[in-house]
């Protein structure tokens, strides 16, 4: 019996000095899911002895509006400026103006003459075309008066002429300048002539007579 005893123990001592030096059986992590197991292809970016990225975030940004566009996305247009010209003092007519402001006059004295017209500048283009800005309107005034050293007479006409001038709508006004009023009393062959601007006029001091208004309003500044 003995006999038989000896050389088992000795095969099952081998058998178990083999069977510790197998190789342990990973463990495969199963689809929580399907209960299969879950396999892991690797790729050429996710080999084993790549070192491993973290998954990169999306990051949202605001966006940049096109300069070129508004908000609501339309095609803007830039209006055109006044740039590259030259210049140059102008006067334009105002024959609507000049027309209303003769009538005035004329209900005053039917001999009497007068016009009003733009005084400003023309930005001139280098193709030749020109666009006129008003600084101020003006007036000219022709009345016949029977003495021209008389300064009550005169004073007597800047006061109605003045009047009428006031009267007329500002929207009818072009510039933002206070205009030149310049006047010519005529009395037979002889001429007298002054000009003043329309804030000199309103500047003057209240309760001054007739006389005193063109004695001011002629001397000079």
């Amino acid at each position: 019996m003995n006999r038989f005893i000896c050389p088992l123990l000795f095969w099952t001592l081998i058998l178990c000095a083999c069977s510790t030096g197998l190789p342990a059986t990973d463990s495969v992590p199963l689809n929580p899911v399907t209960s299969h197991p879950v396999t892991t292809e690797l790729t050429p970016e996710s080999s084993p002895d790549s070192p491993t990225l973290p998954i990169p975030k999306l990051v949202s940004t605001l966006q940049t509006p096109h300069i070129d566009q508004p908000p609501n996305g339309n095609e803007s247009t830039v209006a055109p400026s006044y740039g590259d010209c030259g210049y140059q003092w102008a006067y334009k007519d105002l024959p609507e103006l000049s027309t209303k402001f003769l009538q005035a006059l004329q209900q005053l004295q039917p001999s009497a003459k007068g016009n009003a017209f733009a005084f400003g500048e023309d930005c001139v283009h280098a193709d030749g075309h020109a666009d006129f800005l008003a600084m101020e309107t003006d007036f000219n005034i022709t009345l016949q008066i029977s003495d021209l050293s008389d300064s009550n007479e005169c004073g007597d006409w800047v006061v109605k002429v003045m009047q009428v001038v006031l009267d007329i709508p500002k929207e009818e006004i072009m510039g933002p300048r206070p205009g030149r009023i310049s006047m010519a009393f005529q009395a037979g062959s002889a001429q007298k002539n002054f000009s003043f601007y329309i804030d000199r006029y309103q500047a003057l001091p209240a309760g001054l007579s007739n006389a005193e208004i063109c004695q001011a309003l002629q001397a000079p500044q």
